[in-house]
């Protein structure tokens, strides 16, 4: 095996390699590896990477997976603190045990707070590393230097990382695949350690190290130690034939023992993994192993299709349930045809078998064996496993080329590469937001429900409400009980003050996941709101028992405390809901009315004015403060703050008889008589417009 170590300012390159299968010299027309060309190439990786993938840092954070993990994480958001990290470190939330992907993401909050371009740089920072850490392991395992640098661009530069490296929240795919491949690199200087005799004890626990770091950025990475033993079958060939069986079962044998430490590690972490998956009850049961394993077989070929092709890609591949047979049949022939090829040259061409193996070993963890989510495939599950595909081309192309053909070779990688940065390109675009994101998804896959409903989600928050409430509608056409476009179209019409048509949707909600916090949230408000306030009561304890710190639950059943006449105990609600969220807009909007109810006029005005300024479309909000300033005898401002109420909600009767009585008040008798008679239009037995206007026009 060659030391990466470079001895000599010249060495050959792209000839057989230690562990290669060819005996070819090299020919004068290939580029000898010299120490100028090793930094050309590692320069060109990372600041190609850099640069193509530069334009995520004009994309907005999505909608998808981005609140959990980053922008609506109460810990990810305090940036690095020593309760943060305890809280990554012993923490499954996500129903996953990755604490380095949160250290990642909170030390990006510290750095550049909620401006989405820090943290995509950080991502293309780490995806860049990946490419150069890719060529590096693959030079240092193979020799083969031309080849590992096209193989790695391909990796760096091809469509499919996009997802990867344009999601915010996958940052634990950039993180993990710089620990894998720098594991592998120093395993390959292990197995040049042990072949010259030496222990090669501070590569080993390198590499035992980068593992672990993976696997604490992101769990798939269980697989590894496979890999490892897939490096001593080739390239590093550490498991020659030996003479009889008995010596082969041996020999393998002690290649194995000293990968304990690592299936330690992945036991581990697969154990962890499991009992978080399940106590947050994202393993589906609702497919049958037969249907798993079927899409499963299917997922094999669209990955290979989409690998070949990169077209038509989809931040979510809904799972159909159940495949026609013929396309299953189709998937097991050729992933069976595969096999047999790669089996029947395995002497021949070793990296065919090690390839196919690679590939099809790093995607058991997220095959759907095992099904947690909705997808049936995913584009970021490809970050690590189509390299075993490439490994297996590439070393095939340039053992059927051979050196003379080094140039025309070139001319085609130069192509193909191209082609991908171009596809590159657009598809980061794709990224640009959850509006982009959502409707190519939409365009491109069948019964996407998924996409319609975070579709939904952007535009309600965009002021879209009617189109939003379509896409919501859609969604549960195709997926009558999906728990978020209940809970999300429950929200609009809630908003909308509409809450009777609210409860029902919020009910479908809950009957897919009975103990849902927000969802219950919802209902016990919408219920207040009816006047349902037993029900009411009995959901917002639910909520309280379970985590006593949700400020919307002790917001929520606060009003209904005020409503029952219990305006001390609801003000010690409010200001425990304040407490943990100082910026609560609504909160301090109840904490005024239950002011106002105990008589303290100036506390009660206080919170509505950071009630507006932290939502100052709030109508009526702005409606109660000018209410409550006639009240106090401060007429201008009082009008000053209706008009901008009905500003908001234009011709509401109640506002436009405020306005009146401030405007009469302020000396402005005529406009505020007109403000009279027009809330007097709009609700024609407006009794308290009436009885101003009537003695306005009697004392005159």
């Amino acid at each position: 095996m060659r030391s990466s170590k470079i001895k000599s300012p010249v060495r050959k390159t792209d000839s057989a390699g230690a562990g290669t299968a060819s005996t070819a010299k090299p020919s004068p027309s290939v580029p000898r590896e010299t120490v100028g060309g090793q930094r050309a190439v590692i320069a060109a990786l990372f600041l190609g990477t850099v640069l193509l993938f530069a334009r995520t840092l004009g994309n907005e954070f999505v909608n998808y997976d981005d609140p959990d993990y980053v922008t609506a994480n109460e810990h990810v958001r305090q940036g690095l603190t020593w309760a943060g990290l305890k809280w990554a470190f012993f923490s499954t939330e996500i129903s996953n045990w990755h604490p380095l992907t949160w250290v990642s993401h909170m030390a990006d909050w510290q750095l550049y707070g909620d401006r989405p371009a820090g943290h995509h740089a950080t991502s293309v920072f780490w995806h860049a590393l990946t490419a150069v850490m890719t060529f590096a392991a693959l030079r240092r395992l193979t020799g083969a230097f031309w080849t590992s640098a096209a193989c790695a661009a391909l990796f760096a530069w091809h469509p499919l990382r996009v997802e990867s490296v344009a999601w915010v929240a996958e940052r634990k795919d950039v993180l993990s695949g710089f620990f894998w491949m720098t594991a592998l690199w120093a395993y390959a200087g292990y197995a040049e350690k042990r072949r010259e005799g030496h222990r090669g004890v501070r590569e080993y626990v390198l590499a035992l190290g980068a593992f672990a770091g993976g696997l604490m950025s992101k769990p798939m990475l269980v697989t590894l130690p496979c890999v490892l033993l897939l490096l001593d079958f080739w390239p590093l060939r550490r498991g020659a034939a030996a003479a009889d069986a008995i010596g082969n079962i041996r020999m393998w044998g002690k290649l194995v023992g000293e990968k304990i430490p690592f299936f330690a590690l992945s036991v581990a972490s697969s154990s962890i993994t499991v009992v978080a998956q399940a106590k947050s009850g994202a393993i589906s049961t609702v497919l049958s192993l037969d249907e798993r394993l079927a899409n499963a077989a299917c997922a094999v070929v669209r990955y290979g299709a989409k690998f070949l092709m990169p077209i038509d890609l989809a931040v979510l591949y809904p799972h159909p349930g159940h495949w026609p047979v013929q396309q299953v049949g189709f998937a097991v022939v050729c992933i069976a045809g595969a096999s047999a090829v790669a089996a029947g040259q395995w002497q021949r061409r070793p990296w065919l078998l090690f390839g196919w193996l690679w590939f099809l070993g790093t995607l058991v963890p997220v095959s759907g064996l095992v099904q947690v989510g909705v997808q049936s495939m995913a584009d970021r599950y490809t970050y690590l496993p189509m390299l075993g595909v490439q490994i297996a081309l590439l070393w095939t192309w340039r053992d059927t080329a051979g050196p003379v053909a080094w140039r025309r070779a070139a001319w085609v990688a130069l192509v193909l590469l191209t082609a991908c940065v171009a596809r590159t390109f657009g598809q980061i675009g794709v990224w640009k937001n959850s509006l982009t994101l959502f409707d190519q998804a939409i365009a491109v896959t069948e019964k996407n429900y998924v996409a319609h409903d975070n579709r939904g989600l952007y535009l309600y928050k965009a002021g879209r409400i009617d189109e939003a409430m379509q896409d919501y509608r859609a969604a549960l056409a195709i997926n009558p009980g999906y728990l978020n476009a209940n809970n999300n179209l429950g929200h609009a019409f809630y908003e909308l003050g509409r809450p009777a048509e609210a409860i029902p949707l919020y009910r479908m909600a809950l009957k897919s996941q009975p103990t849902h916090l927000e969802v219950r949230n919802n209902l016990a408000n919408a219920l207040t709101d009816v006047g349902q306030l037993a029900e009411a009561t009995e959901h917002y304890d639910y909520v309280l028992a379970r985590q006593p710190n949700h400020s919307n639950a002790l917001n929520g059943s606060a009003v209904l405390l005020a409503m029952q006449n219990h305006p001390a105990e609801a003000k010690t609600r409010l200001e425990q809901a304040l407490r943990l969220d100082p910026d609560n807009a609504s909160a301090h909007a109840n904490l005024g009315n239950v002011c106002s109810m105990l008589g303290q006029r100036e506390d009660a005005l206080g919170h509505y004015r950071r009630a507006i300024e932290l939502n100052p479309q709030d109508a009526h909000t702005h409606y109660i403060i000018g209410a409550l300033l006639n009240e106090l005898g401060k007429s201008t401002e009082a009008a000053e703050l209706l008009q901008r109420s009905l500003s908001l909600r234009p011709n509401h009767p109640d506002t436009l008889a405020q306005l009146g009585l401030a405007l009469v008040r302020s000396g402005r008798r005529d406009e505020g008589l007109r403000a009279w008679r027009a809330a007097l239009q709009v609700q024609p037995g407006h009794a308290q417009a009436a009885a101003w206007l009537k003695g306005a026009t009697e004392e005159k």
